[in-house]
């Protein structure tokens, strides 16, 4: 068992909820919690669709470590009273909507942040819980774009997305994603707005961690697939959706196991870090590259692959201190994995189900 360096907020065996375990990200933070001494307790739509996590957790790190709960609907009222029952200490709190092709981001923001409030409210409510991290997106601070330099911090909003997505005259050739990172930004505004109004009177802290491309190893691909943006690295190998690559500028990305780590030190280290936007931005990257690496370690592949336009390299600086001394706390040396490590790593993920007698459980591949 890796061992925290840090001074504990929480003792070991403290209960921590993640909600939307079966995914990409979710299932790192609970594997990291659970690999640090944690008690995790996750919640998926369908308990039923998603039992090989029990057996998934135990194998790895023992049994009665992890439980799941179902949350069919996570909108109605009272959708999570049940899983933050019996004394959760914090929350990694990953579920939020994955329409890429969202049409109005008003209307989807205008939907989703009540039940986001409702949640966080209902974490106030049973006392227990210390610290909650909210998962959001890159995108919500900037549009990628490799001819531009860019200097992001904790005041960076996407506004240009929003002004494109509201722009009902742009053709839609020209949106792109722009809607998603529209949604995703509104979202995350309209969340610290409710924290402000709070006026420091939360009892727990709160953070939001924003996601670049988050790729590396997939923990469970027979039953999970090699899902989110893991699975976009699997369709330059597979040659699908090329349109969908040549739409992804030069930008960022983060290891999988890195960002499970991130969870672990906001939720469970001291010297608490709170009200902050955490980037979680490890190396830079472009599905060109990957392309152009993938090659070289498969190169009887090669002709196989996807061929994606080259954008060149991304320009965008940001200030990566908080997340590599987050990563430091867990006995990480402070640096983060890079991206030849992670894609190698992907990529043994997808050639599990290339095996004979595997069945590919393909999950749609989508932007954190």
């Amino acid at each position: 068992m890796p061992s925290i360096t840090a001074k504990k907020l929480l003792p070991a065996d403290s209960l921590v909820l993640v909600t939307g375990v079966n995914g990409l990200i979710a299932s790192h933070a609970a594997d990291q919690l659970l690999a640090y001494g944690y008690k995790v307790r996750g919640t998926v739509r369908s308990a039923s669709k998603n039992a090989y996590l029990n057996g998934l957790y135990s194998n790895r790190h023992g049994p009665g470590r992890f439980e799941l709960v179902e949350v069919p609907d996570v909108s109605v009222k009272g959708a999570f009273d049940e899983a933050l029952e019996g004394g959760v200490a914090a929350v990694a709190h990953v579920v939020g909507s994955i329409d890429l092709q969202v049409q109005d981001a008003d209307k989807a923001a205008e939907e989703e942040i009540p039940w986001q409030i409702a949640f966080l409210e209902a974490c106030i409510k049973v006392k227990t819980v210390k610290s909650f991290v909210f998962t959001s997106s890159a995108w919500a601070a900037w549009t990628p774009w490799s001819h531009r330099a860019v200097t992001l911090d904790g005041n960076s909003w996407n506004t240009e997305a929003v002004k494109l997505a509201r722009n009902k005259h742009a053709d839609p050739s020209e949106k792109g994603m722009a809607g998603f990172m529209a949604m995703k930004t509104l979202i995350e505004q309209g969340i610290w707005r409710w924290v402000e109004e709070k006026k420091g009177a939360l009892p727990f802290t709160f953070n939001t961690l924003l996601l670049d491309t988050v790729i590396g190893t997939c923990l469970d691909p027979k039953n999970q697939g090699i899902p989110s943006t893991a699975g976009m690295v699997h369709w330059v190998w597979e040659n699908e959706h090329v349109d969908i690559l040549n739409m992804m500028q030069p930008q960022w990305m983060v290891d999988c196991r890195d960002a499970g780590r991130l969870y672990v030190a906001l939720l469970c280290t001291e010297p608490a870090v709170d009200k902050q936007r955490i980037y979680a931005f490890g190396d830079r990257y472009s599905f060109y590259q990957i392309g152009e690496m993938l090659k070289e370690m498969y190169p009887g592949h090669a002709s196989k692959m996807a061929r994606v336009e080259n954008y060149g390299s991304d320009h965008t600086t940001v200030d990566t201190t908080v997340g590599k001394e987050l990563l430091s706390r867990l006995g990480q040396d402070g640096e983060w994995r890079k991206l030849k490590e992670s894609l190698a790593d992907n990529a043994k993920s997808w050639l599990q189900l290339e095996k004979p007698g595997v069945t590919d459980h393909k999950h749609s591949a989508i932007p954190n």
